[in-house]
């Protein structure tokens, strides 16, 4: 059961940008981060208990959307992808100067005995995967400032996820050519 309101509940905040786009034409701003903050809330009921890594990031996320219900300005709910783009760089960011690497601490979970040469890769990739927040999260501010609603929510709703997961399929192709060369 958990698995599966943790499931709506990850789509529905994936969902977001559009919830912006079209709730913004029916709800004042302070109403979508109001459904934002239940979504979150939820979320975090089913973190504490089992200290999930994510507990930092929902209750930051939940400090923004109280910020956002206070200030009822559309453009404060735009920026809530920076957000995300920022508190996801600083937990990559940081775990590239406390190793292990995030990475490599997910790749340890299918190979625990992981080489040093596995090390490094998954190093890098933390590092790849810094370096597309910090672009991400620049698009997403610049579109949260200067672009119309459509094009923010284009973009945050729709091209942000077809380039992570052009990254994630990237990264997994050149993982499996160089696992190959290891073997």
């Amino acid at each position: 059961m958990r698995l599966l309101v943790n499931s709506v509940i990850g789509l529905a905040t994936l969902l977001y940008p559009a919830a912006v786009f079209f709730g913004s034409h029916y709800f004042e701003p302070w109403k979508i981060a109001g459904i934002l903050i239940l979504l979150l809330l939820v979320r975090l009921a089913g973190s504490i208990s089992s200290k999930h890594w994510s507990t930092p990031l929902l209750i930051a996320g939940i400090g923004y959307c109280v910020f956002a219900m206070w200030s009822n300005q559309l453009g404060t709910l735009r920026l809530y992808p920076v957000l995300v783009n920022s508190l996801m760089l600083l937990i990559f960011g940081w775990s590239l100067l406390s190793p292990p690497s995030l990475i490599e601490r997910i790749a340890r979970f299918q190979h625990p005995d992981l080489p040093p040469e596995g090390v490094i890769y998954t190093r890098c990739v933390t590092q790849i995967w810094c370096g597309f927040f910090i672009v991400n999260g620049a698009i997403a501010l610049a579109t949260a400032l200067w672009a119309s609603l459509e094009i923010w929510s284009l973009y945050n709703g729709l091209i942000a996820y077809l380039l992570m997961g052009l990254l994630l399929g990237g990264e997994y192709l050149v993982r499996m050519r160089t696992q190959k060369h290891v073997r």
